[in-house]
């Protein structure tokens, strides 16, 4: 059986290896000890009395020695990973072995060695030991067949902790595909020095010609310490070059070990989109929600089934969801009873726009938040169909909220969107009356009634990303409604968690503003998504603008400008203050827009527009700024 098998054998034949190898070790430093003692003079050695008790001493020494690197973790140790922290444990242990013959050999009829032997030994024992610990990896390394010339010329950014793992992660691993051949690191102090042998050959600003210069195939950022937005300046700059890019995990990942080539992971659209995490007041929305009867309405849609699982975690007394799409339903169903297993859980199908069903569900069980996420959403499917998205959108709202009212549930909070502002689609001016249904019944009734509002979330129903993603796997084109479109995106979660933290917060009629971070150009958002796919924007697949739809914005705004703006304790939840309404007369136009919705008439914009002064409808796809 050749070294190598032993190595990687069976546990106890590669300890019993170990083993034998440094009880040889041991002794050859032993006699190597006596020989420096005795310039190196066998015969002379072999005088001396003490070689009368060498083998009683050798037995004694090696079973002494490996009772003490067993502690050390000699024996467990992967010799193709030896580094430091091995040789820091050969180095104590052998210390420890040294200082405890030097107390044996100083005691009256034991002291058969010279008072220096101990010490001698002992340090060439840690060098024997140390050099066969570090010999084999240097050995493996030296006559394992090299491949860098078929392997990915790659550019790793950061010369710190992280870029050090994932160098040594790419030189050890049998599984890289990566030949790092140079480093990029913005400390000025590391430029032209070498990290495990490779060069830090500039900055990030250095990048695209670094790239050019080694000829670059792929890069790795492996920096997980930096924020959202200097990781988003470094990856814009990456894609100036027509390289591959890879990130490592993040660095709660390298605190418990984790980094391994297999970990390491493309860059996303998330890493573009450049927004730090956001950080939600847990404890506040667990109190908000433990022991409570929850129902979510579209609990089966993307917002609606990440509220539901975000409660779940909170212990709620029964989580309710009202759903229309049976398949949704089953799937968010199966998904919470897999995971939470001893949540009170009922699903239950229906439309919001049966009002006869909806008080139903809310006599039946009663609940104490109810968070309403069930809305038409897409707006050029709406423009060809308004009067679809007023019965869904404002008659459901004002069922389930009536429902709220007269079953005296404590909360009621409306999920609104960022095109209820100015709004220039049905959809939008939908939801804005939605927003002025919540305000009037903060006013008449003892249910807190609250709204909150926020931009595109991304991977939803609907979203861009998923319709680009389908296009490019198509080969193209991708489509962009307007070379100057921007919009703001959050992740679904992140939003979800807001909402939580928002409804918490809901005292009186509030419309709680999420703050969404930088808005994003949706051409930049499309030609990163073909970069990151392995192609060139128009070379491999087109991006193709296609006019702004019907109804459709070049921006969205957040606020109105009659809103004003109040903080809140978090810094991304704000809070917009309520317009004046004429209830009297908002009762009245309900009631007219009501009737030509149950006629199905072709008045219905005109009669939003009316109630909605701030709802300006265009019908002919030109743009639309505010």
């Amino acid at each position: 059986m050749n070294q190598k098998s032993l190595l990687h054998g069976s546990k106890p034949l590669r300890v019993a290896f170990l083993v034998s190898l440094d009880i040889l070790l041991i002794n050859v430093a032993s006699i190597l000890a006596l020989l420096i003692l005795e310039n190196f003079n066998w015969d002379r050695m072999m005088d001396r009395a003490y070689m009368g008790h060498i083998m009683v001493y050798s037995v004694v020494s090696s079973v002494l020695t490996i009772l003490i690197f067993f502690p050390f973790k000699l024996y467990n140790s992967l010799w193709e990973f030896a580094g430091i922290d091995e040789l820091m444990h050969v180095s104590v242990a052998g210390a420890i072995v040294s200082l405890l013959k030097f107390i044996v050999n100083s005691i009256d009829g034991l002291d058969f060695f010279p008072i220096s032997y101990p010490i001698i030994s002992g340090l060439l024992l840690i060098a024997l030991v140390g050099i066969s610990r570090i010999g084999y990896r240097a050995l493996r390394m030296l006559i394992r067949p090299s491949n860098a010339s078929v392997k990915r010329r790659t550019l790793l950014i950061g010369a710190g902790n992280a870029g050090s793992m994932a160098l040594r992660e790419f030189q050890t691993s049998v599984k890289s595909v990566n030949n790092v051949v140079c480093i990029v690191d913005d400390d000025f102090n590391k430029r032209g020095n070498y990290l495990r042998g490779v060069k830090v050959a500039g900055n990030r600003n250095d990048i695209p010609a670094i790239v050019e210069k080694y000829r670059i195939e792929e890069i790795v950022l492996a920096i997980p310490t930096a924020d959202n937005q200097d990781r988003r300046d470094i990856l814009k700059i990456c894609q100036k070059t027509d390289c591959h890019l890879k990130t490592l995990p993040g660095i709660f990942q390298l605190a418990n070990g984790e980094v391994a080539i297999q970990k390491i992971r493309d860059v996303s659209v998330l890493d573009l989109l450049g927004r730090d995490s956001v950080k939600v007041d847990l404890s506040d929305i667990s109190a908000f929600l433990r022991g409570k009867t929850i129902l979510v309405t579209g609990g089966g849609g993307s917002i609606g089934s990440e509220l539901c699982r975000q409660i779940a975690k909170n212990e709620p007394k029964e989580l309710v969801i009202f759903e229309i799409y049976e398949n949704n339903a089953y799937d968010i169903q199966q998904e919470l009873l897999r995971n939470y297993p001893d949540l009170h859980l009922s699903v239950v199908i229906g439309s919001v726009r049966d009002k006869d069903r909806v008080d139903m569900i809310f006599r039946q069980y009663r609940p104490d938040v109810v968070f309403h996420a069930a809305a038409h959403k897409h707006v050029p499917l709406m423009e060809v169909s308004p009067n679809e998205a007023i019965k869904n959108n404002v008659f459901g709202t004002l069922n389930v909220a009536s429902a709220a009212d007269r079953f005296h549930a404590k909360k009621f909070v409306l999920i609104s969107t960022d095109k209820a502002v100015n709004p220039t689609n049905i959809m939008g001016a939908s939801k804005r009356l939605c927003e002025m249904i919540v305000q009037v019944f903060a006013n008449r009734s003892e249910t807190c009634f609250a709204a909150v509002r926020f931009g595109n979330v991304l991977g939803s129903n609907g979203s861009v990303i998923p319709l680009f993603k389908k296009q490019i796997e198509a080969g193209g084109p991708v489509t962009v409604t307007h070379k100057d479109i921007i919009r703001y995106f959050m992740t679904i979660p992140e939003a979800v968690s807001l909402v939580l933290q928002a409804g918490a917060y809901a005292v009186h009629g509030q419309i709680f503003v999420l703050d969404m971070g930088e808005p994003v150009r949706i051409d930049d958002l499309a030609r990163n998504m073909i970069r990151l796919s392995g192609f060139t924007p128009d070379v491999d697949i087109a991006v193709k603008y296609t006019g702004l739809r019907p109804g459709e914005k070049l921006y969205e705004e957040m606020l109105m400008d009659e809103e004003g703006l109040q903080t809140t304790e978090n810094e991304l939840i704000h809070i917009g203050k309520p317009l004046e309404i004429d209830e009297a007369l908002f009762d009245r136009q309900l009631s007219r827009l009501k009737q030509a919705c149950l006629e199905n008439s072709d008045r219905i914009v005109d009669l939003v527009a009316e109630i909605v002064p701030t709802y300006h409808p265009k019908r002919s796809g030109e743009p639309v700024h505010s």
